[in-house]
C-alpha cells in the first residue's frame, strides 16, 4: 500500500463500476463484450490527484460486496485516503453502462436491472463524515448526482457546512446525469439552489445551457457573484474561464481518442493540483490562470487516450513529458 497523506482535497459522492462496450458505435441491446472500469467522477478525481502528486481522499458510502471491497483496494493502491468511505450492509455498488461512439464519445445507459434509488451511495450519512478531514482540508468537491438521494444529499449539506466552518475552498463539477434522478425537472431547481455555495464551478457546455440558458463563462459569472472561478468545457473545442474578473480560452489538445469516461474528471484534477502547487492566489494572475487551465486540459487530454477513468489517468511525469513535447513542437 502507498502511504496515504493528509488529504488536501476531499472528493465526496460516488464511486462504482463503469461497464464500458468494447464495441464503438454499437447500440446498447446488440453489445455482446464489455468490460467494468472503476470510476465515479469524485472518486475520478481522487484518484488523478494523487497520481499527479497532490493528497487526496474520498468521502461516499459503498455496498459490503466484492465490487465494494475491490474499489476499497484500488483507492487504497492508489494512495487515496479512505477514512471517510461508509459501508452499507444490504445495498450494492453501483454499477453503470456505457456506450461508446466511434468517435470514443461515451452514453450512459443505465444500471442493469436495478432502480437508480437501490445503489448504497444514496445511504450516505451525514452524522458520521469524517469532521477530522475536514479541519485540515484546503479543497471540497462535489458533484450533483447524489443531490438525488435524500439521505446523501443531507451529507452534502452538512460536508458544505463543515467547508464552510473550516474555510475550505468549495468546487462544484456539475456532471449532469438525468438518468440518476427520479425528478429531472425537479433537478435543475434543486442544483440551482446550491450554486451559491461554490467557489469553483467546472461544468460541460450542455451543462451551461442546461443550467444556465448559455455557455458564456462571462454570462454565469454573472450570475455568481461569489464565485471565484468558471470553467465551460467544450471536448474537442476547448474550454473557456472566468477567473477573478479574468477570461480566457484554451484550445483542446489534439490526441488519439480512445473514449472520453472520465477525461472531464481528470480536468478537474489537473486544475486542482496546480492550485495546491501555486496557492489560490494563482487565481489572481492572468496569466498563471491560463498557465493552470492549459495544464489541466493536457490531463484531461491524456485520460481520453486510453480505456476506463482511473486506469487512464496520466503520472505528473506524463502530463510534463506531454506538455514538454507539445510546446517544443509549436
Amino acid at each position: 500500500m502507498i502511504a496515504v497523506a493528509e488529504p488536501r482535497v476531499l472528493c465526496l459522492g460516488e464511486i462504482l463500476f463503469d461497464i464500458i462496450s468494447n464495441e464503438p458505435g454499437v447500440h446498447y441491446e446488440q453489445v455482446t463484450s464489455w468490460t467494468a472500469y472503476p470510476g465515479g467522477a469524485p472518486a475520478n478525481v481522487a484518484c488523478a490527484l494523487t497520481k499527479l502528486g497532490t493528497s487526496s481522499g474520498f468521502v461516499g458510502c459503498i455496498g459490503s460486496d466484492e465490487p465494494g471491497d475491490a474499489l476499497v483496494t484500488l483507492l487504497q493502491e492508489t494512495g487515496v485516503n479512505v477514512d471517510g468511505i461508509q459501508r452499507h450492509d444490504t445495498a450494492p455498488t453501483r454499477q453503470i453502462y456505457v456506450i461508446r461512439t466511434d468517435t470514443g464519445d461515451r452514453q450512459f445507459v443505465g444500471f442493469g436491472d436495478r432502480p437508480t434509488t437501490e445503489f448504497a451511495d444514496t445511504f450516505l450519512v451525514a452524522d458520521s463524515l469524517p469532521v477530522q478531514l475536514f479541519e485540515t482540508a484546503d479543497y471540497l468537491v462535489l458533484g450533483t448526482l447524489e443531490m438525488a438521494y435524500e439521505q446523501t444529499a443531507q451529507a452534502i449539506e452538512r460536508a458544505l457546512d463543515l467547508a464552510a466552518q473550516h474555510h475550505i475552498t468549495t468546487v462544484l463539477d456539475v456532471n449532469w446525469r438525468p438518468m440518476f434522478w427520479q425528478d429531472v425537472h425537479q433537478a435543475n431547481k434543486q442544483i440551482q439552489s446550491v450554486l451559491k455555495r461554490f467557489d469553483i464551478l467546472k461544468l460541460s457546455r450542455d451543462e451551461a445551457e442546461w443550467l444556465f440558458d448559455t455557455a458564456d463563462s462571462n454570462a454565469i459569472a454573472a450570475q455568481l457573484p461569489s464565485a471565484k472561478a468558471v470553467i465551460v468545457t467544450d471536448g474537442d473545442h476547448g474550454c473557456t474561464y472566468r477567473v477573478s474578473g479574468y477570461e480566457g480560452k484554451v484550445p483542446a489538445f489534439i490526441v488519439d481518442v480512445d473514449e472520453t469516461t472520465g477525461a472531464g474528471d481528470s480536468f478537474l484534477a489537473g486544475f486542482l493540483h496546480q492550485l495546491c502547487q501555486r496557492g489560490l492566489d494563482a487565481l489572481e494572475q492572468a496569466e498563471e490562470i491560463g498557465e493552470i487551465v492549459t495544464y489541466a486540459s493536457a490531463v484531461g487530454a491524456l485520460t481520453a487516450t486510453r480505456p476506463g477513468a482511473i486506469a487512464a489517468q496520466p503520472t505528473r511525469a506524463e502530463v510534463e513529458a506531454f506538455l514538454h513535447l507539445y510546446y517544443q513542437d509549436s
